[in-house]
């Protein structure tokens, strides 16, 4: 039996326009209505980003000795953020494209927050690699000068690449709900955001004509996306492969890299739609299935990493080369064990369990699992990081590093930036894409024809629904 209203099955169904017009409404709640609290976090936000700005003032008049970063450790806190947000893209573009690919259709409320999550995990971890530098004017010299033999340009290459191919799969599905807000926001909003909409929206009119370029270019790209995505992280971890030093020497960091990326992804998607479904109350649309699927591909991952891990360790603890036993020694019982240790039981051990056990694989179990990871995820992209540029290269004592305020005050500005991106997103744009929602009902059968449902032909037109409005009438025969 179909779905009611509500989701619940012993509820008659409802028309495909009475579906839609209510959908329609909860994904314009938020572009219409903005409640004090949304604006005390933009206040909140922009303060830390402001303080952040402050801190970078600072770097660039003093140069980097106001870091714990020196001659030794070169690489520190920004570097390891860098990865993570990298890594934190791949929750969006990747798997969306994987499952469009699969047709797996309860994926259609989730992937406009996928998609625009790759986004602002790119812009803000390109902007740390700026702030890395010592002299961020001299950005333009690795495109000027740069070497084709450095995995740098490689990287530099690879995001551009897939920073303009997301921003491009972002857009073309948004094109109908685009056109959506141009029809009905007309008058509501200010006359900016009207016009944004009327030059986004291409003047879709959801004509057929209209619609089979529009579904090809998506099966194109969600196509070309997923080996796209893989080289970004692919390259990035090759910037420390392609080295001779101690904890980075390694042909399967690639593989670690997009696996650890795709892990860091889901748990961040689980996350801003928890989020968001609370603040937005999505509980119709987001449901425990979509919490409950992802929570599945994260315990899967939880076995990959492990796998990985346990490949890389041993192989390395087996031999125990020159230096490896110093990296190890720091990793698993010295400065770093602390972070190793919660990464693989709070970020691997503990997650798996809470999925894969029954009475804790719910939402709140999911989310849960999600923020361990994520913090695991990050803890580990910082002692890959540190614990390779502690390992002496000569014999001189190892040198400690330790981020100073200023690094915590831009990392600290980096994510509240990452955070306004998606709260100034959600009150400008679609939350969700309503056309494809729309239609993996109508295919499951959970809605049903205005004919079918009671209506007369012509309801849907009489009701002003968008879908109609590039149409003629339809025709009631004799009066």
């Amino acid at each position: 039996m179909a779905l009611g209203p509500t989701g619940r099955r012993d509820e008659p169904v409802e028309s495909v326009t009475d579906y839609r017009r209510r959908l329609e409404d909860i994904t314009l709640e938020p572009v219409i209505t903005t409640s004090r609290g949304y604006w005390f976090l933009i206040a909140g936000l922009l303060a830390i980003i402001a303080w952040g700005i402050y801190a970078w003032t600072i770097q660039l008049n003093d140069g980097l000795v106001v870091t714990g970063m020196r001659d030794r450790i070169s690489w520190g806190l920004y570097i390891s953020v860098f990865v993570f947000f990298i890594g934190i893209s791949h929750a969006g573009t990747l798997i969306s494209a994987i499952l469009r690919v699969t047709n797996a259709g309860w994926r259609a409320p989730i992937t406009r927050i996928a998609e625009f999550i790759t986004v602002v995990a790119l812009i803000c971890g390109a902007s740390m690699i700026v702030v890395d530098m010592g002299r961020p004017d001299r950005l333009l010299n690795v495109l000027v000068h740069g070497r084709w033999q450095s995995p740098i340009l490689w990287d530099v290459i690879a995001i551009s690449t897939y920073l303009t191919a997301s921003l491009v799969y972002l857009y073309l599905p948004m094109v109908p709900d685009l056109a959506l807000f141009r029809d009905r926001l007309t008058g509501r909003v200010g006359g900016w955001r009207t016009r944004l909409y009327e030059i986004l929206a291409i003047g879709w009119r959801d004509l057929p004509e209209q619609r089979r370029p529009l579904l090809r270019a998506i099966g194109i790209l969600m196509i070309l996306i997923i080996p796209i995505a893989v080289s970004v992280h692919t390259v990035v971890s090759w910037i420390f492969g392609m080295t001779l030093r101690v904890g980075w020497n390694s042909t399967i960091f690639g593989l670690l890299f997009v696996a650890g990326a795709i892990f860091s992804g889901i748990a961040t998607l689980v996350i801003i739609m928890a989020v968001l479904r609370k603040v937005y109350h999505l509980e119709e649309y987001l449901t425990e299935k979509h919490f409950v699927n992802l929570g599945y591909l994260l315990a899967a991952f939880t076995l990959i990493m492990m796998y990985i891990n346990a490949s890389e360790y041993l192989t390395k603890g087996f031999k125990l080369e020159e230096g490896e036993e110093f990296l190890f020694q720091q990793l698993f019982l010295g400065q770093f064990a602390g972070l190793y240790w919660f990464y693989f039981i709070g970020g691997l051990l503990i997650p798996g369990m809470l999925i894969l056990i029954k009475r804790t694989r719910t939402i709140a179990g999911v989310v849960t699992a999600a923020v361990l990871v994520d913090l695991a995820m990050f803890s580990e992209r910082y002692f890959i990081v540190i614990s390779g540029m502690r390992v002496p290269l000569m014999p001189y004592e190892p040198f400690d590093y330790t981020p100073t305020l200023v690094e915590w005050s831009i990392f600290a500005a980096g994510v509240a930036f990452f955070v306004l991106l998606i709260a100034l997103f959600v009150k400008v744009f679609p939350i969700m894409a309503v056309w494809e929602v729309v239609e993996e009902r109508e295919r499951t059968g959970d809605i049903v024809d205005d004919l079918v449902a009671g209506a007369t032909p012509g309801a849907a037109f009489d009701r002003g629904d968008d879908r109609y409005r590039s149409r003629e009438p339809p025709d009631r025969g004799p009066s």
